[in-house]
């Protein structure tokens, strides 16, 4: 039960019959799910959180912030007046640098990529992907490997999050 004043989230089967619903409506207005919980018109899609979804570097600036760039996680301080005293102190609020190998990037990209329709690109992401099942998943109707492309079909993406787990190693 959520507490006074805040909202209770939505029980998990209605959410899912929603969405399920929602989605031929939003294909017939012409916006169709080019992200998992992502409309839009052709040519119209965020190009902003297309980077982060397609795995291309990006720079976190102000507080809270995260980035990859050049095979580092970076995280700034979350708290403004934390940041503001490292910018003060050191030239910039970074609180973390992670180097990521080339097994955390590609399951980076994984997570990331596969809430895209047009899914990943299978050699980006081999050293994460657990082939066998995929295979299985494929079978089940699931997901689809289509060409160097690996993506999620319809009836998996209220099942993203299990599948993710599945196939990345």
């Amino acid at each position: 039960m959520a507490a006074r004043g805040e909202i209770a989230p939505r029980d998990p089967d209605e959410a899912a019959s929603l969405y399920e619903l929602t989605q031929p409506m939003t294909d017939a207005a012409g916006l169709p799910a080019y992200e998992i919980s992502n409309h839009a018109r052709a040519g119209e899609e965020s190009r902003h959180n297309l980077a982060y979804w397609r795995y291309r570097p990006y720079l976190g600036v102000g507080p809270g912030a995260h980035g990859r760039r050049a095979g580092v996680a970076t995280v700034r301080h979350r708290k403004p007046e934390n940041w503001l005293s490292a910018v003060d102190r050191n030239g910039h609020g970074g609180a973390e640098e992670t180097a990521l190998t080339a097994l955390d990037q590609a399951t980076e990209a994984l997570l990331m990529g596969l809430r895209l329709r047009e899914g990943v690109q299978i050699a980006a992401v081999q050293p994460a992907l657990n082939l066998a099942a995929v295979v299985q998943l494929e079978s089940h109707g699931l997901l689809e490997r289509e060409g160097e492309r690996l993506r999620v079909l319809p009836p998996g993406r209220l099942l993203l999050d299990a599948i993710l787990a599945e196939i990345a190693l």
